[in-house]
């Protein structure tokens, strides 16, 4: 893969807005189908500039006049905020307190940092292959919740850019909800709980809910290859000491003497899951599988951040944005392939931008057709780069809000024609 020098970000930005960013289709998603009024004139967008400079309450009219504020600006990184009851742009004229966010996304933020208690390979901003499982995970068992457990049909996953995923979902009902019923639904998938100072993360219940049971069968497909052999969690005395604290203390003694014998973390697991159940047959602790799926939770549940879930009015990181430390575009993942998705090779925009000028050598005496359009060239442009396929997920993401979005007002029209 390329490599990205943050010094060159300046300049390549300036060619990545104006020859690659996908402003048609990024206004097509944002305006909604144009039902509601105003709707994309009252979004606020935040932009982030060199040495960090950071502008709030931008709001724009139609798609020229964002994509020439960003070609003007062009930003390092741009956030998404929420549809507001007047132009984020004027809110300084409006009076005090009548300025409200009031409709946005349900959006989800996982990253990876969050992790740090129970990945063993990296730490803080790092990502491998082998933690990235994490991930994937995270977005299986999360989606699956969403689709299943809610109906939300129309959910965006995208690559943060470096070491997580955000998640928008963008159903009409959804972006109505109140900050209230957000938290409840982050709640509701919501299992590890506690700061760095609770050992002990993961409580069930006796009578297991659908949603944990769902979850614990997505995480067992993975469980074995991603914790006992990638991360390898029982390796040795510190690691296998981490499992213990979850587990009753009448049988820490056992198992110290006993995992020694064994020659890898598989071996150990299972010896782990012969203690529990020996023991909860000869008493009446809660163990047994409970406890083996309280383990696997913690060390696999997705970790959400809950804060970007409930407040409507919280920015989060837009679809396409570059991620100004590596280099990497922020793209859509597919549902159908997530376990193919590799943030390894995810096209930096000092890739994209080295495609472009292999495009331009190519077209260069092709063609003297002056009179193109900037779009149909910035359509023919990125088509040819490593964008392509990510732009393509998305484009079937807008299809299907289209499909919805016509079929929900001929089901209205035909209500109407029923009276």
């Amino acid at each position: 893969m390329e490599t990205f020098d943050p010094a060159e970000l300046p300049e390549l930005l300036k060619l990545y807005y104006r020859r690659l960013f996908p402003y048609a289709q990024y206004y097509r998603w944002l305006n909604y189908g144009g039902v509601i009024k105003n709707y994309f004139q009252h979004r606020e967008f935040s932009f982030t500039l060199k040495d960090d400079i950071y502008i709030r309450y931008q709001s724009f009219n139609n798609q020229s006049e964002l994509e020439k504020e960003m070609q003007k600006m062009n930003p390092y990184k741009i956030d998404i905020g929420a549809v507001y009851s007047h132009r984020p742009n004027q809110h300084n004229t409006v009076k005090l307190g009548a300025f409200q966010a009031q409709e946005k996304e349900l959006v989800f933020d996982i990253d990876m940092t969050d992790y740090d208690d129970v990945r063993r390979c990296c730490s803080s901003a790092d990502i491998c292959s082998k933690c990235w499982t994490l991930m994937t995970m995270a977005i299986r068992i999360i989606d699956r919740a969403l689709k299943e457990d809610f109906g939300f049909k129309h959910r965006l996953w995208v690559y943060s850019g470096r070491r997580g995923v955000h998640c928008w979902v963008c159903d009409e009902s959804v972006r109505k909800l109140s900050s209230a019923v957000r938290s409840g639904i982050v709640e509701y998938l919501s299992l590890v709980k506690g700061g760095q100072d609770v050992k002990k993360k993961v409580h069930l219940s006796e009578k297991i809910h659908p949603f944990v049971s769902k979850s614990i069968n997505i995480i067992k497909k993975y469980f074995q290859e991603y914790a006992l052999v990638d991360q390898d969690i029982l390796e040795n005395k510190e690691s296998w000491d981490k499992i213990l604290a979850l587990v009753p203390e009448t049988i820490h003694e056992t198992l110290q003497q006993n995992f020694p014998k064994y020659h890898n973390s598989l071996q150990r697991w299972e010896y782990l899951m012969k203690a529990i159940s020996l023991q909860d047959s000869t008493k009446n602790d809660k163990c047994g599988p409970c406890l083996e799926w309280e383990i696997m939770l913690q060390y696999c549940f997705p970790r959400l951040d809950i804060n970007v879930s409930k407040g409507i009015n919280h920015l989060l990181k837009s679809p396409f944005s570059v991620h100004p430390k590596t280099g990497r575009i922020s793209v859509p993942i597919d549902l159908q392939k997530v376990e193919q998705f590799d943030p390894f090779t995810v096209p930096t925009i000092s890739s994209l931008c080295r495609e472009l000028d292999a495009i331009s050598i190519n077209d260069e005496g092709k063609e003297g057709n002056e009179a193109e359009s900037d779009t149909k060239r910035r359509t023919r442009d990125y088509k040819k780069t490593s964008l392509a396929p990510y732009i393509k997920v998305f484009e079937q993401f807008l299809e299907n809000l289209d499909k919805s979005r016509k079929g929900e007002l001929l089901k209205k029209s035909d209500l109407q024609k029923d009276f």
